[in-house]
């Protein structure tokens, strides 16, 4: 069975396990899923996978969280999902989404760009000032917040 994204239904919870794989700030997540859509990947009727798209200014979104159950890596799945927001948001009538993502997350930002988007700025020590314990990836310590952006 293919993979099937749909939006989250108005009082449903989405999977904070998994949203939590890409932001570890329980807080943050929390308060981002209240204030956006929530789309739900699932593979076999079982989610596997969760993003969050987020308004931020008129005819902008902000992809905030994309996130695949670890035994999922590596199949496409998160490529999938991205570029499912970049539906999404077009169908919303935006003309930009935006994204960002740590200077650790080396193979996010590879994918973000094999999905259409530029970088377009750095957010010096956003990890830093927003999250109280240090984040380490991939042998990266995760201090900057790299902008990227597709226009639609």
């Amino acid at each position: 069975m293919p993979l099937q994204i749909r939006k989250c239904k108005e009082h449903e919870t989405p999977p904070m396990e998994l949203l939590l794989l890409a932001d570890p700030s329980l807080d943050i997540v929390e308060e981002y899923v209240g204030r956006g859509s929530s789309y739900i990947a699932e593979l076999d009727q079982q989610p596997i996978g969760v993003y969050v798209l987020l308004p931020t200014r008129p005819g902008t979104v902000e992809l905030v969280n994309v996130a695949v159950a670890e035994e999922h890596h590596g199949k496409g799945f998160g490529k999938q999902l991205v570029l499912d927001a970049v539906q999404e948001a077009a169908k919303r009538g935006c003309q930009t989404l935006e994204v960002g993502t740590g200077n650790s997350s080396v193979s996010q930002l590879a994918l973000y760009q094999k999905c259409g988007f530029r970088i377009v700025g750095v957010d010096q020590d956003f990890f830093i000032r927003h999250y109280s314990e240090k984040i380490m990836e991939n042998g990266i310590h995760c201090r900057d917040m790299i902008r990227l952006s597709q226009d639609l």
